[in-house]
């Protein structure tokens, strides 16, 4: 089973769509979850789970623990927030610091894939930390990918004369933001979807492959 994670705030944003499309182009069973609106918190370094790798801390988290205990590979995508992912993506990914104590490491092995929206929509920070910790947590990562977000600048009310915000960077002072201003939609964007479906491709020939090793 492969699980896909989206730690967007926005239930169906670029950056869930973009796992989504992954997920559905494996063609193999899989789980898609939104953190958006769940509570989890961040690490709190009491070290309880150092005797069994369980988090002892109360909240959501619990729930995406179980899951990602029971897929043979995880993609996890995340916004990029002031050049870092963003809080609620941090906290479920430090949370697996749970994982990993007493050179047991409860994640190893499975097939991990990383994606980052940003307002550049190039490789970023985000990818890289995402695979720090898969990679930490002795996961194998074999695909990172990077679109560009929709920026809120666009939504906000206030984008099309702000000068600190992206609508400006994009298109300079606007009297109103115009359909022809918006970034692309998800289904728009051919080269986003093509690489995606190629990434859900390569997600289930690795999995097939390992299913098939094992069998030997």
């Amino acid at each position: 089973m492969i699980l896909g994670i989206s730690s967007s705030g926005r239930k169906n944003g670029i950056t869930s769509k973009t796992v989504k499309e992954i997920l559905k182009s494996s063609e193999l069973e899989y789980e898609y979850i939104s953190l958006s609106g769940l509570n989890i918190k961040g690490c709190i370094g009491c070290l309880e789970c150092a005797s069994d790798n369980i988090c002892k801390i109360k909240d959501d988290w619990h729930m995406i623990r179980e899951k990602m205990i029971n897929a043979d590979a995880i993609v996890f995508g995340a916004p990029n927030y002031y050049g870092t992912i963003n809080a609620i993506g941090h906290a479920c990914l430090e949370r697996t610091f749970s994982f990993r104590h007493r050179e047991i490491f409860s994640l190893e092995s499975k097939i991990g894939v990383t994606v980052s929206s940003s307002h550049s929509g190039e490789m970023n920070a985000v990818n890289k930390y995402i695979n720090k910790v898969m990679s930490s947590n002795r996961m194998i990562v074999i695909e990172d990918f990077a679109t560009r977000g929709y920026a809120q600048c666009y939504t906000c009310g206030y984008g099309h004369d702000c000068n600190v915000g992206n609508v400006v960077k994009d298109h300079g002072i606007l009297e109103k933001i115009e359909k022809e201003h918006y970034p692309k939609y998800f289904k728009e964007r051919k080269y986003v979807i093509k690489e995606a479906s190629r990434i859900g491709r390569v997600l289930s020939n690795t999995l097939r492959k390992k299913v098939n090793e094992r069998k030997k």
